[in-house]
């Protein structure tokens, strides 16, 4: 899953991109209002981390751009504001989640999935392909119960093409979801990472699990029939 934190605190900022990244998650950072906005507005992040008090730009505003602008992607508001009367309006105005600072990583992680998962329309934490078990919360996949072991990058593009199951997703929106600002485009990496994946489901079920469409993208099936 890829993350944008918008948050002054350099510090802090710091901080939570270090302990995200240790639990999985890709970040990219702003640390204005005006900076994030652009950001969200270019990319299909699968969460925005938003301070309210920004030097810039007063986040409620950036929340109220965001969804005027038609942007849809969860946003979970991180703020020392603790009224509340500002966690209420930070709900009604658009937010999918307020979180009081400090907090506790565990916590924020759990909430992040949370409204992610509610977004993709799922209820359990874990998602389920016939034989093939992704669950965001451990970082691990299995087949018929037996673990598949996979990179972290592997990993992160299983369950985006999981969440987006049965849909064709396009390299670029793999790209968009599961690389930071600082992936070069014009690499080959994304190419061979699918290739080690799709070996290693296929030596895991004995089946081609991940299919390439030629000028489309990649997709997963059920099974090798599909």
């Amino acid at each position: 899953m890829r993350l944008l934190i918008i948050e002054d605190d350099r510090q802090l900022a710091d901080e939570m991109k270090t302990g995200l990244e240790r639990q999985g998650f890709t970040i990219d950072m702003a640390n204005t209002g005006l900076e994030g906005e652009e950001k969200a507005c270019v990319t299909d992040y699968d969460a925005v981390l938003l301070d309210l008090n920004l030097p810039d730009k007063d986040g409620i505003d950036i929340l109220v751009f965001l969804r005027n602008s038609g942007r849809n992607m969860p946003v979970l508001i991180v703020s020392a504001r603790d009224a509340v009367k500002e966690r209420a309006a930070g709900l009604d105005l658009g937010a999918d989640d307020y979180i009081v600072k400090p907090f506790d990583f565990i916590e924020l992680t759990s909430r992040i999935r949370a409204v992610v998962r509610r977004f993709y329309g799922r209820t359990s934490p874990r998602i389920t392909i016939g034989g093939l078990s992704v669950n965001p919360a451990t970082c691990t996949a299995a087949w018929e119960n037996e673990s598949i072991p996979l990179s972290a990058k592997e990993f992160d593009i299983l369950l985006y093409l999981a969440e987006c199951y049965p849909k064709i997703v396009s390299g670029e929106e793999i790209i968009e979801h599961t690389y930071n600002e600082e992936f070069d485009l014009f690499s080959s990496v994304l190419r061979v990472h699918i290739s080690n994946l799709r070996k290693k489901l296929q030596a895991a079920s004995g089946q081609n699990l991940l299919i390439t469409v030629k000028g489309k993208g990649y997709h997963l099936c059920k099974n090798s029939e599909e």
